[in-house]
């Protein structure tokens, strides 16, 4: 793992913190953009340093339903019943974030080489973009997160999993599974965000002792996590502003742009 540098760090932590929580995939932002820019590779241990950042944005943000999820948490290990819709919906978290960490597990090598390869990131952005465009403008949906079934978790928590390829993106994968699931727009996107918290502390857990180890908590390493947390609660705000009003085009069309200038530098370097 080579250190970026504080400029490099901002940079990588804004990408991060805007694209986790929006549809453009973050993980195909912190791929490509030490591609593009010519800069050394600070490698997977200090992108998943960067969603700690992210996990304090969430945390923040959805303090009060964390709070109350807990709560509901320790009312099922006491009463050993799911009755309430938080209690299902700690139920449902838990369904949802399996298919994930099974496949971070299975997959991890993958994630960090052949997976990173800028032309598929460039076809998972395409790709990804045109099946969120078609769900989102299909028939409107209007469920609601209390109607949700263990099933919808669980093809939710799958859609999470494909996420490991850069490119598809794990807000994207999950947003449109919840759509063509009938979740209305907003429902669909806080529920992608709540179950986001699991599996991206779950990485920082595995690998952040790993950068730490490799480079210490070093200025750079702070810039990235600090830029990545305020850019994520930004993210998280916009969005669930935003799809109040309107759809789902706008991320579709720039993953689309995005795919197209990066084959063109793909093939423009060969």
């Amino acid at each position: 793992m080579t250190e970026p540098s504080i400029f490099q760090s901002f940079v990588l932590g804004a990408l991060q913190g805007l694209a986790e929580f929006l549809p453009v995939s973050s993980s195909a932002h912190l791929a490509l953009a030490p591609w593009a820019f010519g800069w050394e590779e600070p490698g997977l241990a200090f992108d998943v340093a960067l969603h700690v950042g992210t996990l304090f944005a969430l945390l923040g943000f959805f303090r009060n339903e964390w709070i109350a999820l807990i709560r509901a948490a320790i009312s099922i290990v006491t009463e050993r019943a799911v009755k309430t819709p938080e209690q299902q919906r700690v139920v449902f978290l838990i369904i949802a974030t399996i298919p994930g960490g099974i496949a971070g597990l299975l997959l991890e090598k993958q994630a960090e080489t052949i997976f990173r390869a800028p032309a598929l990131t460039a076809v998972a952005l395409m790709v990804m973009g045109a099946i969120l465009w078609v769900v989102d403008s299909s028939a409107e949906r209007t469920r609601q997160l209390d109607h949700m079934t263990w099933r919808d978790a669980l093809i939710i928590g799958c859609a999470q999993a494909v996420a490991l390829i850069p490119g598809v993106s794990r807000s994207g994968a999950t947003i449109t599974a919840g759509r063509a699931l009938k979740l209305d727009r907003a429902n669909a996107a806080t529920f992608s965000f709540m179950m986001s918290m699991p599996i991206i502390a779950a990485a920082a857990i595995l690998k952040v002792p790993k950068a730490l180890h490799e480079t210490g908590l070093t200025p750079s390493l702070m810039v990235g996590v600090g830029t990545a947390a305020v850019s994520s609660a930004i993210a998280i705000s916009v969005l669930l502003r935003f799809v109040r009003t309107r759809g789902f085009g706008v991320f579709a069309i720039y993953r689309i742009a995005l795919g197209l200038a990066v084959l063109g530098l793909v093939f423009s370097r060969r």
